[in-house]
């Protein structure tokens, strides 16, 4: 089962109440009552500053003070929310085994040994979850993705949901809840921007093939690129083909300018990323995957 059927299994029972995707420029929300509402709450420059080595949230107290505003405390019963991270606060990875084992215990162990060299931190303080997905040339050979966060770090975005009465269930990562919104069965690469960070997707068949998570020095056609070009390299040199397009996220106006350069210096075809309910921006892309994946309805804004 692919990553993206995953998360899609994993919502049916049931989906939350509150999602809330954080992000280095406020909360995007959405609340699954009656009012089936939806929004953004911007947080002042400083409250959270994405990393996959440090705390990620630099004032406490302010991201509380925003959590309280949506979801003030309700003690007279049980809340559950989604919670989606910033890409750039772990480490997603795509490991190929030539045999994987059957046993969850054995898997985690496996994956933990591949894993614990690639990660900027301390593995044994780390959340670490993984799915297995066919091979693309199919036989025994299986794909694993894998995402790493630091306990600390985790922690202390749950913190401020947990004091305001709710129980942070499902936990990801932004990027891989905007895969929800890929709808091409062909090798496509999807670019993700977020601030100064850009996360690049490889997927076929509903199935990850590669993730790169990078922080830009600028937003220009040289940085991005720079990081794009090897990208194609790789998939032209060890997947045999040519990605069938290029899906562009969160890059708002900049990326009409940027499609031109960017077919012309990829031969590919370059096109915006799409969703159901219009254009998903940079800090809200994993919040409309996921609300796509669940079947809801958007909502005025409270």
């Amino acid at each position: 089962m692919s990553i993206i059927a995953k998360l899609k299994r994993l919502v049916e029972d049931p989906p939350p109440e509150f999602l809330f995707e954080f992000s280095e420029a406020g909360i995007a929300w959405a609340h699954r009552a009656k009012t089936q509402s939806t929004g953004f709450e911007p947080l002042e420059p400083g409250v959270i500053s994405p990393s996959p080595v440090r705390d990620n949230v630099l004032q406490p107290e302010r991201l509380e003070e925003a959590i309280f505003r949506l979801a003030p405390p309700a003690a007279q019963r049980r809340r559950t929310a989604a919670v989606l991270l910033p890409d750039y606060c772990g480490r997603v990875a795509v490991l190929d085994f030539d045999s994987f084992p059957s046993e969850p215990q054995e898997q985690m162990a496996l994956v933990r040994f591949r894993v614990k060299k690639s990660v900027p931190f301390d593995l044994d303080a780390a959340s670490v979850s993984f799915q297995v997905q066919p091979h693309r040339i199919g036989g025994k050979k299986r794909d694993v993705v894998v995402a790493v966060v630091s306990h600390e770090i985790l922690a202390r975005y749950e913190a401020p949901l947990r004091a305001a009465g709710l129980h942070p269930g499902f936990v990801t990562i932004s990027a891989l809840a905007a895969l929800n919104l890929v709808s091409e069965t062909s090798l496509v690469v999807t670019a993700k921007l977020s601030g100064l960070v850009l996360s690049v997707a490889v997927t076929e068949n509903n199935a990850l093939r590669m993730f790169r998570c990078v922080e830009l020095e600028e937003v220009s056609t040289r940085e991005l690129t720079g990081v794009l070009f090897p990208t194609y390299a790789y998939i032209e040199d060890e997947m045999q083909t040519r990605p069938s397009r290029l899906l562009l996220c969160g890059f708002g106006p900049f990326g009409e300018a940027l499609t031109a350069d960017l077919e012309r210096e990829l031969n590919t075809r370059v096109s915006p990323l799409r969703s159901v309910f219009g254009a998903p921006g940079p800090f809200n892309a994993g919040l409309l995957g996921y609300l796509q994946t669940v079947g809801m309805e958007m909502g005025e804004a409270a």
